[in-house]
């Protein structure tokens, strides 16, 4: 067996660059301009009496989440669910909420990884079609049933795939790819992820990172194939739940998609040793959290 290799330099965009220095600019001056005492105006007036704080911390969190999500494949329903229980959502608005903001996020998030080359045609044809099914019965199911109730076998099956990601990692070697009946696993990431709040990365992509797809392609592809299953799964939340929480939404729609392309660009130049290991501990901290609740 080989050693994995590192990808080749690649020369990013200069307008890449500067767009996201302009962007960190603009935003640091906001806070500095909304926050520091300089002086009153009418529009920083207006902005402290009718802009929730809290908009910029949901934010934030749209970024954080969708950052993560670009670079590993997975944990943006978790990660941006987590942060907006820890201000005080509920847990029926943060789930709705996380469901119709993955809409715009993974639309620019697969857009953004089909540019940089990180998308297979092939496997997006076969994950995407069973995932939309599997979305759609999930959400059925969730909105007149407890979709928790699968968490616990759910993480325990992303406990031993996290774990044999991070061995493969560690031990930095090139294995034989084993075949994995894509259907099926794009039909279960779909339903886990509508019934339990979450699950299309952490399960499609950890499958086939164990399997030994390469990080950078399966990355991509599972991530331009969530789009239609967040669009599937939105649709049936939207006619069974309804939407609220507006504010939360878009903050968490702003964010993500402008993390969006730098999430892709982080998987595209970091090495596959590198995401092999940060996803297999990613996963066994997330599911150890899930079965022990530490």
């Amino acid at each position: 067996m080989k050693a994995l290799r590192l990808p080749a330099e690649k020369n990013t965009p200069i307008y890449f660059i500067l767009f996201y220095i302009t962007l960190f600019l603009i935003i640091l001056s906001f806070f500095l301009f909304l926050w520091l005492p300089i002086g009153e105006n009418a529009a920083k007036v207006y902005l402290q009496q009718y802009v929730d704080t809290k908009f910029f911390i949901w934010l934030a969190a749209g970024f954080i989440a969708q950052l993560i999500d670009g670079a590993l494949g997975m944990a943006y329903g978790i990660s941006s669910t987590t942060f907006l229980l820890t201000t005080g959502v509920s847990p029926a608005i943060a789930s709705a909420s996380v469901h119709l903001a993955e809409i715009f996020t993974t639309a620019v998030s697969g857009f953004s990884h089909w540019r940089f080359g990180n998308v297979d045609k092939e496997l997006f044809k076969k994950l995407a079609i069973p995932g939309i099914i599997g979305a759609l019965l999930g959400a059925t199911i969730v909105s007149y049933f407890d979709g928790n109730a699968l968490k616990p076998y759910i993480s325990f099956y992303l406990l031993i795939m996290g774990s044999v990601v991070l061995i493969k990692g560690i031990r930095n070697k090139v294995v034989e790819k084993k075949s994995v009946h894509l259907p099926i696993l794009g039909f279960i990431g779909g339903f886990a992820d509508s019934s339990g709040g979450g699950g299309w990365g952490p399960i499609v992509t950890t499958t086939l990172l164990s399997r030994g797809n390469t990080p950078r392609t399966t990355i991509g592809t599972v991530n331009a194939a969530e789009f239609l299953v967040a669009v599937a799964a939105s649709g049936v939340f939207t006619l069974f739940i309804g939407i609220t929480g507006w504010s939360i939404i878009l903050g968490l729609i702003i964010g993500g998609v402008l993390a969006a392309p730098l999430g892709a660009w982080m998987a595209k130049i970091v090495s596959q040793r590198f995401l092999l290991i940060t996803v297999g501990c990613v996963i066994i901290l997330l599911s150890a959290k899930n079965i022990f609740g530490f």
